[in-house]
């Protein structure tokens, strides 16, 4: 793996947040617990501790905890010895943790796993040391965990569902990753980074107007980073415009849009540059809209006073206003 950092989009105070953790994090070896809903990132903030960590040359071996079924899961876990059940391999199997030495060891859906191998995989947290299934010798391992999950991890814990000791063994420092609609700032760049992927990919090169980035930012987004993901890619494939219009949207995106004409940015361009050209657009559709300073206050949200400082920052300044 490149040393290089991965991309990653925070703008919103508590993404850049939970990066300055992470780096502070990176020359020591504690266990690390990443919580939050489905489709939130939390496998990308998995991969940035592992670029960021001392151990980034290391192997990263992952296992998805909700997808292994349970009769395989020890052996997926811990290997197996030869002959330790029908169907095993001649000579056995090293399991993950053996596989990730070393390394780090990612236990996606950890709240997945069942009780008994939540005891096993303690043991092995605890002692530094599994048994492979149907061996008697102790394996030493070295292995960083990170493990991952969407479940209310302390309620299931309230609930016997999850193991006290073991939650504590995980939640040693602990990273909750908000979902899309409570990192607003983040909206727009995520759209933007994923223009810039799809556009890349198909041969296109769609923008997105200002209509459409501010319908975006107004939503709940249950599904999070991937549905805002999934969306941008439908449009880019599929539609014939050459930039994102909120008409594109499903009626459920177009709630409290603004009336008025579009403002545009084409093609991939630095985020504050981008930002600049449509404030600039926005203020002179609206002044050509609504004419008055007042209005175009009342209309976009803001004070006036905020409206007149920035119409003479972008020199919109020298047209006279309408009174009617």
């Amino acid at each position: 793996m490149s040393r290089e950092k991965m991309k990653i989009i925070a703008e919103s105070p508590q993404m850049k947040k939970i990066l300055q953790t992470i780096d502070y994090i990176k020359d020591v070896d504690s266990s690390v617990l990443i919580t939050g809903e489905s489709g939130t990132g939390k496998e990308v903030i998995f991969q940035y501790i592992c670029q960021t960590s001392r151990r980034w040359d290391k192997p990263i071996v992952k296992i998805n905890c909700g997808a292994i079924p349970e009769n395989l899961f020890e052996s997926e876990l811990f290997g197996y010895e030869d002959g330790a059940f029908t169907g095993a391999r001649k000579k056995g199997k090293a399991g993950l943790f053996e596989m990730a030495d070393h390394g780090t060891l990612f236990l996606d859906e950890v709240g997945e796993m069942n009780l008994e191998m939540q005891v096993k995989l303690l043991r092995a947290i605890q002692e530094k040391e599994i048994f492979r299934v149907g061996g008697s010798k102790s394996i030493q391992v070295d292995v960083r965990i990170v493990a991952a999950t969407n479940q209310n991890i302390e309620q299931m814990v309230e609930e016997g569902r999850f193991r006290r000791d073991l939650f504590y063994r995980l939640n040693v420092i602990r990273l909750e990753i908000p979902p899309l609609r409570e990192r607003t700032e983040d909206i727009i760049p995520l759209c933007y980074h994923f223009l810039e992927i799809f556009n890349k990919r198909y041969h296109k090169n769609k923008g997105l107007t200002l209509r459409a980035a501010r319908t975006l930012a107004h939503l709940e987004w249950p599904g999070n980073i991937r549905e805002l993901e999934n969306l941008v890619e439908n449009i880019v494939v599929l539609e014939q415009d050459e930039v994102m219009r909120a008409k594109h949207l499903q009626d459920r995106y177009c709630k409290g849009e603004m009336q008025g004409g579009e403002v545009t940015v084409k093609g991939i361009l630095p985020y504050k540059e981008a930002l600049s050209q449509m404030e600039r657009q926005l203020l002179e559709n609206t002044r050509n809209q609504f004419g008055s300073t007042r209005k175009m206050a009342e209309a976009l949200g803001l004070n006036q006073s905020t409206i007149s400082r920035k119409l003479r920052q972008y020199h919109l300044d020298d047209a006279p206003e309408h009174h009617s």
